[in-house]
């Protein structure tokens, strides 16, 4: 059986109170840590699970409509109605008129038109080869106020400048003329098919890839020589006006690897002396006799048996053939002195050309003659022009090269010339000038090989 003994709650209480009191008195810092502890714990959690905010879904949305005073816009601290300048820049086409090249540039201005018609100076604007960049500069009503245009007179090293600016209710025309600044350019490129291809594919101006066949000419045939995956790398001057590139000078340095074989030239002029390409090791690039009395271009009948093209018999061809343009410009190929010049039966206009140990060349079917008997002259300087005159069937030089009046052939007496050394003298200032060329055409390479990656 069970039995049961039942106790008020006022006695359970003061028996609890009781209790405490007296583990207090005897145990007080226990009694006090548990109830920190207690305390802490409590606030942790209500920390963690209290709400920071009401749900935002949860709220009433109420749309409110404000007008809003804005005070007027400004432009770079300028207030509205500050005068505006535009500026834009344009290509001078072949058939471009006054009219339609300040259409293109926006430009709505009828006393602009008028001096472009009527101005001298200012219709040197359309004269000579087209491409020429224009910069104009109008205010917010299409009025000109200033208008720039930059060309190269000739192949020297100024450039002129043409400026039409508005003074007052007028506008002003004037040339100026200033020197080229030289900036160096880094380009490199891989052969897929051609030279000029490669070239044209890194964007290379065309007398750059000229120059660059120029330079490797004794050393690389690149009309049979070349290889898909030979590559190159240049160093070349742009001759720029105001920061416009306007045209590219001479190639300052370059490498062609042609299957496998590395070649490598360095621009260098000793004082007192005609300026050279070298190798990078200090040895001449430089031979007694150029590759060719042109710049780069096609040989149409090489030195040997052949079937002549007006007698159609088979005979022997004593000279080398460059088919080229009537006019193209003809360079002796080494030092020497003029010893024929004019007209010799089926050659034509014909000059000769007497060189050092009994050589000699000849130049024939040329369309004019630019030099006299007894004129020194020193390598590539310029004699005549190709021409078809004399028995010739089309546009072509024939060169020949003789050595005690026997016929040689000028394709292997150019590679197998003697190199002309540096002077000992100048050796310390190419090693620097080396140097720099160097690092230059590896930064060009690593442009290249960074674009292909």
């Amino acid at each position: 059986m069970f039995s049961s003994r039942k106790t008020s709650l006022p006695n359970l209480a003061r028996s609890a109170t009781d209790s405490l009191l007296e583990s207090l008195s005897r145990h007080p810092r226990r009694v006090l840590a548990g109830v920190a502890a207690l305390l802490l714990g409590t606030g942790v959690t209500a920390f963690g699970i209290a709400p920071l905010a009401p749900d935002a879904a949860l709220l009433p949305v109420q749309q409110i409509t404000e007008e809003l005073s804005i005070a007027p816009l400004t432009d770079a601290g300028m207030p509205l109605g500050t005068p505006m300048t535009l500026y834009r820049s344009e290509t001078i086409r072949r058939d471009d008129t006054p009219q339609s090249l300040l259409q293109r540039l926006g430009v709505r201005d009828p006393q602009a038109l008028n001096l472009l018609r009527s101005d001298a100076i200012a219709r040197q604007l359309f004269e000579g080869r087209g491409g020429k960049l224009v910069s104009v500069d109008t205010d917010e009503h299409q009025q000109l106020l200033r208008l720039k245009v930059r060309w190269l007179p000739d192949d020297g090293r100024v450039f002129q400048r043409l400026v039409i600016e508005r003074q007052g209710d007028a506008l002003q025309s004037r040339i100026e003329t200033a020197e080229l600044t030289v900036q160096p350019r880094l380009a490199s490129g891989v052969i897929h098919s051609s030279l000029f291809a490669a070239t044209d594919a890194v964007d290379l101006p065309d007398s750059v890839a000229v120059q660059l066949a120029e330079m490797f000419s004794n050393d690389i045939d690149f009309r049979r020589d070349l290889r898909v995956g030979d590559r190159f790398a240049v160093v070349y001057e742009s001759l720029e006006a105001d920061g416009e590139p306007l045209r590219a000078g001479r190639v300052l340095s370059a490498e062609f690897v042609n299957n496998g074989h590395v070649h490598e030239g360095v621009w260098f002029e000793e004082p007192g002396l005609k300026g050279a390409y070298y190798g990078f090791d200090g040895q001449s690039s430089r031979k007694s006799f150029l590759g060719s009395p042109l710049e780069f271009t096609r040989v149409s009948s090489g030195y040997g048996m052949r079937f002549h093209p007006i007698s159609g018999k088979q005979k022997p061809h004593l000279g080398v053939d460059y088919a080229a343009p009537t006019g193209t410009p003809v360079r002796t190929i080494g030092d020497g002195v003029v010893t024929f010049a004019g007209w010799q039966n089926g050659y034509g206009n014909t000059i000769e050309v007497q060189h050092r140990d009994n050589q000699l060349t000849k130049f024939a079917h040329l369309s004019r003659i630019d030099v006299r008997v007894g004129q020194k002259l020193a390598q590539g300087d310029f004699i005549g022009a190709v021409g078809s005159t004399g028995a010739s069937t089309g546009p072509h030089l024939h060169f020949e090269f003789r050595v005690k009046g026997d016929p040689q052939d000028p394709l292997e007496i150019a590679r197998h010339s003697e190199n002309i050394p540096i002077s000992p003298t100048a050796r310390a200032r190419f090693d620097a000038v080396a140097s720099v060329m160097r690092q230059q055409l590896a930064a060009a390479t690593t442009l290249q090989q960074a674009s292909a990656d």
